[in-house]
C-alpha cells in the first residue's frame, strides 16, 4: 500500500467522524458530543430593569391645607381670591368643561279652562275630577249694592236732609239698611268629606268702590250761606286697582272635588278651573 492510498483511508475516517460526531446530531437536535463533560444546571444571569424616562408635561403639587371651618361667624363678609390651578391638581393648560347650554324658548305659562261654575246664589256643586298635578281656581264676583252700604252713593230720593229752625243741622229723616255682600268657596275632597281642602274668600273684603277708586265717607250735613238747604259732602279716597278675578294656585290633584259656595247680596258670580295648556294631552 503506498502512501496515496493511506492518504484517502484516513481523509475517510474524518469524513465519517464528522457526519457521526457533528453533522448528525445538529439533524436531530441533540447536542453535538464533543467527550468534554457539560453542565447539568443552566448558569443564572441578572437582569438589570429598564428604566423609562417620561415626558413631564407639569409639575405635582401638594394642595393647600384647608383652614378649619369657623363654630361661629363673626357677621362679617369674607373676601375669596384666586389662587394657581395647579394647586388643586388642575392643568392649565386643559380645556374648561362646557356648562349647560341655556334653552331660550320661554316656558309656557298658558292656562286652559278646564270647567266652569256660574251662578248667584249659595249651593254645592257636583264632584269634578281633576287628573292634572296642578291647577288654579279663578274667580270672580259682582256684587250687589245696596242704598247705603259701604261705599254707596247718597240717594236724595230716599233720604233727605232737613234743617232744624233756625240754624241747628238735624241728621237725615227717614230709614234705610247696610247691605254688606258675602262670598266664600270651601273646596272639599270629595273621596274625604271630612276634609276641607281649603276655604277661600275674596281677600282684601268685597267694596267695589274701593276698587273703583270713588270710596266715599259717610255722608255728612253742611249748610252755607248760598244755599237754602244742606249738601252731602263726600270725601274720596285714592284710587286703586279692581282685584278681580282672584286666583287661587293648587299644587295638589289627580284627585275628585267639590265645592261648596255661600253667596249672599251678590248679583252673579263665576268660578273657572284652570290648568296649564302644556298639560292638555299628556294626562
Amino acid at each position: 500500500m503506498d502512501k496515496k492510498d493511506i492518504t484517502y483511508i484516513i481523509a475517510a475516517f474524518c469524513i465519517i467522524l464528522v457526519v457521526a460526531f457533528v453533522i448528525k446530531p445538529l439533524a436531530t437536535g441533540q447536542p453535538v458530543n464533543t467527550g468534554i463533560p457539560v453542565a447539568t444546571t443552566e448558569p443564572i444571569i441578572s437582569e438589570t430593569p429598564l428604566v423609562i424616562y417620561s415626558n413631564v408635561t407639569g409639575i405635582t403639587t401638594t394642595p393647600p391645607t384647608p383652614a378649619p371651618i369657623p363654630t361661629t361667624w363673626n357677621q362679617r363678609a369674607q373676601t375669596v381670591g384666586f389662587v394657581s390651578p395647579e394647586s388643586y391638581h388642575i392643568s392649565t393648560n386643559s380645556t374648561l368643561p362646557q356648562g349647560t347650554r341655556i334653552n331660550a324658548t320661554p316656558p309656557d305659562t298658558n292656562r286652559t279652562v278646564y270647567a266652569t261654575i256660574s251662578g248667584k246664589y249659595s249651593g254645592t256643586t257636583q264632584i269634578v275630577n281633576i287628573p292634572f298635578p296642578y291647577w288654579e281656581l279663578q274667580y270672580t264676583i259682582d256684587p250687589h249694592i245696596g242704598p247705603m252700604s259701604a261705599g254707596s252713593s247718597y240717594d236724595s230720593e230716599k233720604f233727605e236732609p232737613t234743617l232744624g229752625n233756625p240754624y241747628s243741622h238735624s241728621g237725615i229723616s227717614g230709614s234705610y239698611s247696610a247691605v254688606n255682600p258675602v262670598f266664600s268657596i270651601q273646596v272639599m275632597d270629595a273621596t274625604d268629606p271630612n276634609r276641607i281642602v281649603r276655604s277661600i274668600i275674596p281677600p282684601g273684603g268685597i267694596d267695589p268702590d274701593l276698587w273703583a277708586g270713588n270710596k266715599q265717607s259717610a255722608p255728612a250735613v253742611t249748610r252755607t250761606t248760598q244755599q237754602k238747604y244742606a249738601e252731602i259732602a263726600a270725601t274720596p279716597t285714592a284710587s286703586n286697582t279692581d282685584p278681580r278675578p282672584w286666583t287661587e294656585k293648587f299644587y295638589e290633584g289627580q284627585r275628585s272635588y267639590y265645592f261648596i259656595i255661600n253667596s249672599q247680596y251678590i248679583n252673579s258670580y263665576t268660578i273657572k278651573v284652570l290648568v296649564p295648556t302644556k298639560y292638555i294631552g299628556k294626562y
